[in-house]
């Protein structure tokens, strides 16, 4: 029997402007065996009955104050979840369209922690640029990161390690879901994708990425969204 896969993200209304495009992809995955559940952190609850509306499944979580902890609270009730009855975790979030066989294409590597390669904007010294969201160690001994390059990319085709990606399209194995939570800690740059990077590193896991799976990212505001 083919391993049980759920997929979802934590999301809230202001993602609707890629709900349909979302819908479409997920309802239509080649996998042969998932569930899609979205986590829905709005303050109303008119976006979970358009989240339904779409033929996708949806648990409203509460609205906080700051987007953090909405994430974290959504994305462990989202693990919780796939613990509990599946085999894997896709976190795959509203505003990244994966190709149809992403399950297929993560899952064949035996990896517990692999990724897709999606982009997003990024101002690097002042200079605004379009980076995957992949990492690669710089410098072991400062624990320093950079952004993998679109050449390197090119050049790899394939599996490669990594040191840290984004949540966006990551497939994740229920052994590592039972031992590390989704989490950010204040005062700390970046999300709980930074956080659970370094805690599956810190638990002896290895992250991978493949590169050949190419997702879409559609780059939505964070205007007066307190994070």
């Amino acid at each position: 029997m083919l391993p049980k896969v759920l997929v979802g993200c934590p999301t809230h209304d202001g993602k609707e402007y890629c709900l349909e495009q979302y819908a479409d992809a997920v309802k239509n995955l080649s996998y042969k065996n998932y569930d899609v559940l979205l986590a829905d952190n709005s303050k109303g609850k008119s976006y979970i009955s358009k989240i339904r509306g779409f033929g996708i499944n949806a648990v409203k979580t509460e609205h906080r104050v700051h987007a953090r902890d909405r994430i974290v609270e959504g994305r462990n009730l989202l693990a919780k979840k796939a613990v509990e009855g599946y085999d894997y975790f896709l976190s795959l979030e509203q505003d990244v369209i994966p190709p149809g066989d992403v399950i297929e294409k993560l899952m064949m590597h035996g990896k517990e922690i692999v990724s897709g390669i999606y982009h997003t904007r990024q101002d690097i010294n002042g200079q605004a640029r379009i980076l995957p969201l992949i990492f690669v160690q710089l410098n072991e001994k400062k624990n320093q990161m950079r952004y993998l390059t679109d050449q390197e990319i090119e050049k790899i085709n394939g599996l490669t390690e990594i040191r840290s990606c984004g949540v966006g399209c990551l497939l994740i194995k229920k052994d590592v879901l039972e031992k590390i939570k989704f989490r950010y800690a204040k005062g700390v740059p970046g999300f709980d994708d930074v956080h659970f990077c370094n805690d599956a590193i810190a638990q002896g896991y290895k992250i991978y990425a493949d590169t050949n799976v190419r997702c879409r990212h559609f780059y939505g505001s964070w205007e007066g969204i307190r994070k």
